[in-house]
């Protein structure tokens, strides 16, 4: 390859983790769903094609991502922003689509809908990167002004309370990690970050007072304090979820043999509950393996923040790993039972065009502050 050439100088720990998680996510989604036939209509290869296709898709945003470049990006920042808000009043609007207690959807035809909340994650990264890095890189100073935190903090607020309005708390909890972890990256005052999280703390408190949460979300949560409560009932998932994955053992069940997959006792177990086919079929080592391909891309994405060549990069960076971070351990937790279940997707891995084009997006950000680095360097 030329010295120069863009496959040189891309990151292949991180893009290689990302590839293996997809494609695992391709295997796991199949062994889940071939013996629906309420859902595949006879089709056992119907989601495994539609997952690959997402997983394409995808690789073809990052790849258009990559060549753009991040700073490029930039630019658009703003018609971005102000798209992805566009989508979430269509969703609140008779166009959206109400799903399992959620109106989060656009359907658009041909068995396909859209999620415009994924996409948020993308905009809500890059617009605060965008005005917390104009903070610093207009005083010349090492941190942004309270100015520029309380400009990018509305910029986060906005989306949430939209999609808190349909209502998904998953999501909005997703934002808020995001919020956090772009601050810290930026370097804002300590001050700002015992802030955010003390108002995040009141805002949880206000919601479950204030009646924004429907009723079967209460019931989750209450689920989660007392797994007791209602085993047969709004326990069902968690409780079916750990004997799914207690049953794997070491090793698994082996590949396509898992009992509870093949009994269906798990709900929406190639989405949101996917994790629990990894459990059971391929055991505490495959459950170790999907882990650590997710260290890996976090540990690449600092990586990438430290060494990205301008301030608007390195907070990027940081935000696309805190939420990778977060929302992957709120997955898996709520799997294994040590988390509330909120139904956001398992990055990689969960069926779902949305968010496999969201996260494919995240790491072409990545590959690309990358690309830009070594550059700079050359």
């Amino acid at each position: 390859m030329d010295r120069d050439s863009i496959a040189r100088r891309l990151d292949w720990p991180l893009l290689g983790a990302a590839l293996a998680l997809s494609l695992l996510g391709a295997t796991v989604v199949y062994s889940a769903t071939r013996a629906r036939t309420d859902l595949t209509g006879d089709d056992p290869y119907f989601f495994l094609m539609r997952h690959l296709l997402n997983v394409g898709i995808g690789c073809g945003l990052a790849a258009l991502v990559v060549w753009l470049g991040h700073s490029r990006l930039r630019d658009l920042v703003p018609v971005l922003y102000v798209g992805t808000l566009v989508l979430c009043l269509v969703v609140l609007s008779p166009l959206g689509t109400n799903v399992n207690g959620s109106q989060s959807w656009i359907q658009l035809g041909g068995g396909f809908a859209f999620q415009p909340s994924e996409l948020v994650k993308v905009s809500v990264i890059l617009a605060m990167a965008t005005l917390l890095a104009a903070g610093v890189e207009g005083d010349d100073s090492s941190v942004p002004d309270s100015a520029s935190v309380l400009r990018a903090l509305g910029l986060v607020a906005i989306p949430s309370v939209l999609i808190l309005a349909t209502p998904d708390v998953g999501t909005a909890l997703v934002l808020a990690a995001i919020a956090l972890g772009v601050l810290m990256t930026s370097g804002a005052a300590r001050g700002w970050i015992i802030g955010l999280v003390a108002a995040g703390a009141v805002l949880a408190v206000a919601v479950w007072l204030l009646g924004v949460l429907d009723q079967y979300q209460i019931n989750r949560f209450a689920a989660f304090a007392n797994p007791a409560l209602d085993p047969a009932g709004v326990g069902y998932n968690t409780n079916q979820a750990r004997i799914a994955i207690g049953s794997g053992g070491l090793f698994g069940q082996g590949l396509f043999h898992g009992s509870q997959t093949l009994g269906q006792f798990v709900p929406e177990q190639h989405t949101d509950f996917i994790f629990t086919v990894v459990g059971e079929e391929l055991g505490f080592v495959g459950g170790a393996t999907v882990i650590a391909l997710f260290g890996v891309i976090m540990w690449r994405g600092c990586v990438i923040a430290m060494k990205s060549p301008d301030v608007y990069g390195t907070i990027v960076a940081g935000g696309i790993v805190t939420w990778v971070a977060f929302q992957s351990f709120e997955n898996m937790g709520m799997a294994l039972g040590i988390m509330p279940v909120t139904g956001v997707p398992l990055p990689f891995l969960s069926y779902g065009g949305s968010s496999t084009f969201a996260i494919w997006i995240a790491i072409g950000l990545l590959l690309a502050i990358q690309v830009r680095r070594k550059t700079t360097r050359n």
